[in-house]
């Protein structure tokens, strides 16, 4: 049994993962973050996920993902919890508290591996680029089914200008953009990711893929783009495929 942690900062996420197929083997539990978003205190809530899922697993592997890149189990910056991860060794950490094998792993990379293994990318060779877009841009880079871990596509600079600043799903919000002329931003920041590394295919993830009817098709790009295909699952499924490989 692998148990697969999401962490968000508006909620804690699991569900125990069959990762043959992809799918829950359990129901999906969420815990609201604590408000004050420590390690400590988010542990406590996988901890009460663990409790609910998997009470008597000793032997129990636990993947869980972070909103932040992960280093040799470590957390070099943070932005949506609280200061304290910082530099923490936050694998070993997480293992401690919990008494179990944990692998961490940063949630965009999390949902890229589940649409390469079980989502929208299964079977496609070469060179997959899958994007979340919502309050920023995350992304994840994977080569014939080989993660590169913790790319930041969504802080590259184009034009002079940090490319999530003027292209993710919160600025749409933000800023009362039509899906038309939100795809010319996303035009803009798909074509120089193109010329960065020249990708086999673009996955597209967040809440707003939902509605990829409305700006998918008016994207000019060389690389075929698809929607993601997991959604909200794919962190989870995507920390349970780490932490069993």
């Amino acid at each position: 049994m692998i148990l697969g942690i999401d962490v968000g900062g508006s909620g804690i996420k699991g569900a125990i993962v069959d990762l043959d197929t992809g799918a829950f083997a359990s129901e999906r539990v969420r815990i609201p973050t604590p408000e004050v978003s420590s390690p400590e205190n988010c542990a406590r809530t996988m901890a009460s996920i663990i409790r609910r899922l998997a009470p008597k697993q000793k032997d129990l592997r636990i993947g869980i993902t972070v909103p932040a890149p992960v280093v040799h189990g470590v957390i070099p910056m943070i932005a949506n919890l609280d200061p304290s991860w910082k530099d923490l060794p936050a694998e070993d950490f997480l293992s401690e508290q919990l008494k179990r094998p944990v692998t961490l792993i940063n949630d965009a990379d999390a949902a890229g591996i589940a649409e390469v293994y079980y989502g929208a990318a299964k079977g496609v060779p070469g060179i997959v680029v899958v994007t979340t877009l919502g309050t920023g841009i995350g992304s994840a880079l994977i080569n014939n089914g080989v993660l590169l871990p913790n790319t930041e596509f969504g802080h590259i600079e184009v034009d002079g200008y940090d490319a999530e600043t003027r292209a993710s799903a919160g600025v749409r919000e933000r800023e009362d953009m039509s899906y038309a002329d939100w795809a010319k931003r996303l035009d803009w920041f798909y074509q120089a990711v193109e010329r960065l590394i020249w990708p086999d295919l673009f996955v597209v993830g967040g809440g707003v893929s939902k509605n990829h009817e409305q700006f998918l098709p008016l994207l000019h790009l060389r690389t075929p783009i698809i929607p993601a295909a997991l959604r909200n699952r794919a962190g989870i499924v995507g920390a349970a495929w780490a932490a069993a490989h």
